[in-house]
C-alpha cells in the first residue's frame, strides 16, 4: 500500500519539473521540491517492506525479475536524493537542466521496476500474505 505514493510523488516531480521549464513560474519549483520530499520519506517506508519481502524469501531472492525491480528501484532512490539536493537550489538551476533530466531518469527506471514489479506478483505469485486468508 506504501508503493503508489512515492511513484506519483516522483511522477508528479516529472510534471511540475517540465511544468516549471514551460512557464518559469516559481510555484512548480516549489511543487517539486515537496512532492520529492514526500516520495523519499514515504519511500523509506516502502524499501523497508521491500526488504523484508526480498531477504525473507528465498525464492524471491532466485528470480531474475525481482534483482531487476530491487536494483532499479536503488537507482531510482539514489537520484531521487541527489534530485532532492539539486531541487534545494535557486528555482532556474533547481530544474533546467539537471533536475529535469533526474527526474525524467526516475520515471523511466520506474516504468521498468512497475512492470518487473508486476510479473513478480502477476507471473511469480510474490504477494504479501494475511494469515491464512491469502
Amino acid at each position: 500500500m506504501l508503493v503508489p505514493i512515492p511513484i506519483v510523488c516522483f511522477l508528479g516531480t516529472w510534471v511540475t519539473d517540465i511544468a516549471y521549464w514551460l512557464t518559469a513560474n516559481m510555484q512548480w519549483a516549489n511543487f517539486s521540491a515537496w512532492l520529492l520530499s514526500v516520495g523519499l520519506i514515504v519511500s523509506a517506508l516502502a524499501v523497508l517492506a521491500g526488504l523484508v519481502d526480498f531477504f525473507g524469501d528465498r525464492r524471491i531472492r532466485q528470480l531474475r525479475t525481482a534483482w531487476i525491480h530491487a536494483a532499479g528501484n536503488a537507482v531510482a532512490l539514489g537520484l531521487s536524493i541527489v534530485n532532492v539536493f539539486v531541487h534545494s537550489r535557486d528555482a532556474y538551476t533547481s530544474v533546467v537542466p539537471t533536475g529535469l533530466l533526474l527526474s525524467s531518469a526516475v520515471v523511466l527506471i520506474l516504468l521498468v521496476t512497475g512492470w518487473s514489479g508486476a510479473a513478480l506478483v502477476h507471473r511469480h505469485g510474490v504477494s504479501v500474505r494475511m494469515g491464512d486468508r491469502a
